[in-house]
C-alpha cells in the first residue's frame, strides 16, 4: 500500500500530570510494564506498515521517545522521530512535518491507542471509497472499574462533552455528520439545509472517534495550507471535509441544465435539479452515483467523500488520554484484553517474572503483573494490579486496582487502593492511599492517609 503512516505521539500531557514528566513523556508511559506507544508500533508493523514518522511535541521528549524506540525497533521498523513545538495540536502537528509527505495517502494513528483492531483494514477501506477521508469509529468506552462499586468512573463517558454525535448514511459507510465533545454542552441543532442535503441519517452518541485516520494526502495539505487556524484534526479537519463534502454533493453533482435562452426558466430548472438530489439523497447509493458526476460532467466536478470504518462490538480499542484511562487500560490488558499485551499467563492467569521473589502468605492475583527483579515481604496482597520492575515491597502491604511503576519502595503495612505510583517513589511505613497518583521520585511520609489527591515533586 502506498501509505505514509505519522504516529502522533503527543508529549508531556497536561491532563495526565503527575503521572507524565520530563523524564517520562505521554508515549512512554507503561501499560503492562511497555511503553504506551509499543502497542500502535507493533500493531503497523503487523500490518506490514514499517516506515513511520513518529511526531513528538518537544525537543526533550522527542530525544526520549527517539532513542527508546531506535533500541526496541532495531532491524523491525524505518522509523523517523520529528519534534514540533508543545501545543501545537494534532492539525499543526501534520502542518509542522508537511515538507516529509509524498505519498498520495497518509495513514494518522494517535501514538496512544491500545487496540487490536487492523489500520490495514482502515486504509483498505479507503482505498476502496477512493475518499479523502476515512475515519476509524469503535464502541465508546465507560471509564471506571468495574467492581469498585463506586458509579462516580462510569458516569464519566455519558455526561454531555463526553462524546461524539456522529451521522451516517444507511449503509454505515459515509460520515455526514459529526460533533465533538466540546460542542455537546447544549441541545444539538442540525442544519436544515444539512438534513436536506443527506436526506436519511442515522444520528449515533456510542461510537468514538478513535484518532485513526487515513487523508488523502493532496486535499489534507490544501486544509492545512489554507485554513492556518486549524489546530485539531477532530475538531477542526474533519468537521470541514464533512461539510464540504455535502456542498460539493449539491453544487459540483448537479448536471447542468439545457440552454433555452430563459434565464429565470434556466434558475428554475436548476432549482428543480438540486431538488431532486436532495429527494434521492436518502437512498444508500447517493454517493456512488455523484461521485460518477452527472450526466457525463467532468473528473473536477466529482464530489468527495468522507467515509467510516466501523470496528466490530468485540474488538478492543481504547486512547490512554486520561488517568482514569491510564488505569482502565493496564487493568484491561492484565484482564479482558490479555492478548494485547504479548505475555504468557501463569495457571493462575497472571504474569509473575521468573526473577521476583515473593514472601511467606503472599499473594498474587489473577489479573495481576510483578515485574522482573521486584521483592515482596511477607503478608502481602495483590489484586487486579500492575507492579513494575525492581520494587521492594515490605510485609503487610496490601495492593489493590492500581498500577506501581519501576523502582518503588513501598515500606511495611501500606495500603494502596484505585492509585497509580510513578517509578522512584518511596513511600515509608504504614500509608494508606486511596484514589490517588504520586508522581515520580515523591517521597510519602510515614503514617499519611491520603484519599483523591495528587503529588508531584516541584519541576526544577
Amino acid at each position: 500500500m502506498d501509505f505514509q503512516v505519522v504516529v502522533l505521539a503527543g508529549g508531556t500531557s497536561k491532563n495526565l500530570v503527575p503521572l507524565v514528566s520530563k523524564e517520562v513523556p505521554k508515549a512512554l508511559l507503561p501499560v503492562a510494564n511497555r511503553p504506551v506507544i509499543s502497542y500502535v508500533l507493533e500493531l503497523l508493523e503487523l500490518c506490514n506498515l514499517k516506515n513511520l514518522i513518529v511526531v513528538v511535541e518537544g525537543q526533550d521528549a522527542a530525544v526520549l521517545v527517539g532513542s527508546w524506540i531506535s533500541g526496541a525497533y532495531v532491524d523491525r521498523l524505518h522509523v523517523e522521530v520529528a519534534a514540533v513545538p508543545e501545543d501545537v495540536g494534532t492539525a499543526g502537528a501534520l502542518r509542522a512535518i508537511a515538507h516529509h509527505l509524498t505519498a498520495n495517502d497518509i495513514l494518522v494513528v494517535s501514538g496512544d491507542i491500545v487496540s487490536d483492531v487492523s489500520p490495514g483494514a482502515v486504509a483498505a477501506a479507503h482505498r476502496r471509497h477512493d475518499a479523502v477521508l476515512t475515519a476509524m469509529l469503535c464502541s465508546a468506552p465507560v471509564s471506571g472499574p468495574s467492581d469498585s462499586g463506586s458509579s462516580v468512573g462510569k458516569d464519566k463517558a455519558k455526561k454531555p462533552g463526553h462524546y461524539n454525535i456522529i451521522g451516517l448514511d444507511p449503509t454505515k459507510q459515509f460520515l455526514l455528520y459529526i460533533a465533538t465533545g466540546v460542542e455537546l454542552e447544549k441541545d444539538i441543532r442540525i442544519q436544515k439545509s444539512i438534513l436536506r442535503a443527506v436526506g436519511q441519517m442515522e444520528i449515533r452518541s456510542d461510537l468514538m472517534d478513535a484518532h485513526l485516520y487515513a487523508f488523502k494526502r493532496s486535499v489534507l495539505q490544501e486544509v492545512l495550507d489554507q485554513k492556518d487556524t486549524f489546530q485539531s484534526l477532530k475538531r477542526d479537519v474533519l468537521p470541514y471535509l464533512v461539510r464540504r463534502q455535502l456542498n460539493s454533493e449539491v453544487s459540483n453533482g448537479a448536471p447542468q441544465p439545457e440552454e433555452n435562452g430563459n434565464e429565470k426558466a434556466s434558475s428554475q430548472s436548476n432549482q428543480l435539479v438540486i431538488s431532486r438530489i436532495l429527494a434521492n439523497s436518502s437512498t444508500p447509493s447517493f454517493h456512488e452515483l455523484y461521485a460518477l458526476g452527472c450526466n457525463g460532467s467532468t473528473p473536477a466536478q466529482r464530489t468527495h467523500k468522507c467515509c467510516v470504518y466501523i470496528a466490530g462490538n468485540s474488538k478492543y480499542c481504547v486512547r490512554l488520554n486520561s488517568i482514569q484511562a491510564f488505569s482502565d487500560i493496564n487493568r484491561d490488558v492484565i484482564g479482558d484484553a490479555s492478548h494485547l499485551s504479548g505475555y504468557s499467563f501463569s495457571a493462575q492467569n497472571n504474569i509473575i517474572h521468573p526473577s521476583a521473589e515473593l514472601g511467606s502468605k503472599t499473594t498474587v492475583g489473577p489479573h495481576c503483573m510483578l515485574g522482573e527483579g521486584s521483592q515482596m515481604g511477607d503478608k502481602c496482597s495483590v489484586k487486579r494490579s500492575v507492579i513494575g520492575r525492581h520494587c521492594r515491597i515490605g510485609s503487610n502491604v496490601k495492593v489493590v486496582n492500581s498500577v506501581v511503576m519501576n523502582h518503588v519502595t513501598i515500606g511495611d503495612g501500606c495500603s494502596v487502593q484505585n492509585s497509580v505510583i510513578c517509578s522512584n517513589v518511596q513511600l515509608q511505613d504504614r500509608v494508606v492511599l486511596k484514589d490517588c497518583q504520586v508522581g515520580a521520585g515523591f517521597v510519602v511520609p510515614a503514617g499519611s492517609e491520603c484519599k483523591g489527591e495528587a503529588f508531584a515533586k516541584k519541576e526544577k
